[in-house]
């Protein structure tokens, strides 16, 4: 079983699991098909060094959020995975986004560079863009990862640690579907 984090900055004693904020993740797969797709994901937001990021597919790229946060360890366990794909990916049109609603720049940023990350995460310490892709796909979970088809649309979520594999999938048969379907 996978499991998923989720911060409690109420906890006083960092040895205590129990009371960590972990939750239990089900590892949950979720697909969409083309009938079933919702409305467009928009979330716009600035990333920890102060750049605009927009989930906006462009060109039609099938576009990849990451919910993560620096101290979550299913979310460490899994970066060498999102960074696999997503280098494995980058010349056939697919973008990666995290979304970070805990971190600070200094903690954000230095797990970005432990871990070679190359995309931009949008430093959402408010909520609203966990909220605004709530309205559209449940996230229950951190790290979830969803998977935007070409228009924008979720096509595919996991709950919980991803893997390379499943990851790349979920990607190609995205990028399988027709232009503008």
């Amino acid at each position: 079983m996978l499991s998923g984090c989720a911060s409690d900055s109420g906890n006083t004693n960092p040895d205590d699991v129990q009371g960590q904020g972990y939750q239990s993740g089900d590892g949950s797969l979720r697909t969409w098909s083309l009938d079933e797709r919702g409305d467009v994901v928009d979330l716009v937001g600035v990333d920890f060094e102060g750049n605009d990021v927009s989930s906006d597919p462009g060109d039609g790229e099938v576009v990849v959020l990451n919910t993560w946060y620096a101290a979550c360890p299913p979310c460490r366990a899994e970066a060498p995975d999102l960074l696999t794909v997503a280098t494995d990916r980058a010349d056939d049109g697919v973008r990666f986004i995290g979304i970070n609603g805990v971190d600070d720049a200094g903690a954000a940023l230095a797990f970005e560079r432990e871990h070679d990350i190359t995309w931009p995460s949008i430093a959402d310490t408010d909520g609203s863009v966990v909220a605004s892709l709530q309205k559209v796909v449940p996230v229950r979970a951190v790290p979830t990862t969803v998977v935007l088809d070409r228009q924008g649309r979720v096509a595919a979520r996991v709950l919980g640690q991803v893997d390379a594999t499943t990851l790349d999938g979920l990607i190609e048969d995205a990028l399988a579907e027709p232009a503008g379907a």
